[in-house]
């Protein structure tokens, strides 16, 4: 392919991704998932993701790799956090809340931090922070829930404000809740080996929205496991959902119904915060008609 056929093409690549992730962010924390592989299904992240304008992070806590997120620092919100699923041996722990030193500066150290009180302004400009969510009306949405993770470390990682969306209460505590710990169920049930568990949000179509004139709210949120071993004697109602399985959410009561349909008759606190189980393949072609690019969340299907 000549030099200028090449940058016709990555020019296109890149103006598909404009509406939600618009500019181009240069890799300061990671170029790719290297370091953090063992968190994808074959230890191979989604295919199909045009690199530009989003920056691969190795969440780092206490000197070890817990998750692994893909983050967009102009809209500061990740697309999505993959994980493997562990059953929590304890309770969800005190929330103290993080940030990605190396997003503000290269130089800076790989580990997250905890906010400060006096807050750095490279800090401010590069991510997501505290003050963002405050007056808001919207939840602190994991993508990586603290309690799909088995030790007291792996769920405090989890709090860094580069695993968050703004996501409405009614979504975060009622239906989206239900499915996290429905797969929770899932895995303890049926899953021999390791869950592989991608969980992403979506953006609006039109109208892009966002919280203090800063963070991008997400529409939908979306959630994807892999199961490559699990039991050979599955009962019948069970077999559809190995071994993968998805699901996407509303996180607005007022989108409308070609996604996820509307239950009249959910109760007032959780209408319009519908969960639909789909098959990966329906959640795929999801993605790829909303971000404009073929998505492959799992190397070979999970097969």
């Amino acid at each position: 392919m000549s030099q200028r056929k090449m940058l016709q093409f990555s020019a296109g690549a890149l103006l598909l991704l404009l509406p939600w992730f618009g500019g181009l962010v240069l890799g300061e924390v990671s170029s790719d998932f290297s370091k953090c592989l063992e968190f994808f299904y074959d230890r191979s992240p989604p295919q199909g993701i045009n690199a530009a304008g989003y920056q691969p992070i190795c969440q780092r806590y206490k000197n070890q790799y817990h998750f692994a997120s893909l983050y967009h620092r102009e809209h500061r919100t990740p697309l999505y956090s993959a994980y493997t699923l562990g059953p929590a041996d304890g309770k969800r722990p005190n929330s103290t809340w993080m940030y990605e030193p190396q997003l503000a500066s290269s130089r800076a150290s790989s580990e997250m931090k905890p906010f400060k009180t006096r807050l750095d302004q490279n800090v401010f400009e590069s991510q997501a922070v505290l003050q963002d969510y405050r007056h808001s009306n919207f939840t602190k949405g994991h993508l990586n829930p603290s309690m799909h993770q088995k030790t007291k470390e792996n769920r405090e990682a989890t709090f860094t404000l580069t695993n968050i969306v703004p996501q409405q209460a009614g979504s975060n505590s009622g239906p989206w809740s239900r499915l996290e710990k429905a797969v929770m169920r899932q895995f303890n049930a049926f899953c021999e080996g390791p869950m592989y568990v991608i969980t992403g949000a979506l953006p609006y179509e039109q109208g892009a929205r966002s919280i203090n004139n800063r963070v991008s709210v997400p529409e939908y949120m979306w959630s994807a496991y892999c199961c490559p071993t699990y039991k050979s004697d599955l009962p019948k109602h069970e077999r559809t959902f190995f071994p993968t399985y998805a699901a996407v959410g509303r996180n607005d009561p007022d989108s409308g119904q070609e996604i996820v349909p509307l239950n009249l008759r959910a109760r007032r606190s959780v209408r319009g915060y519908d969960v639909k189980r789909m098959s990966l393949t329906a959640l795929e072609d999801i993605l790829e008609q909303r971000l404009g690019m073929p998505i492959s969340l799992f190397a070979g299907q999970c097969h």
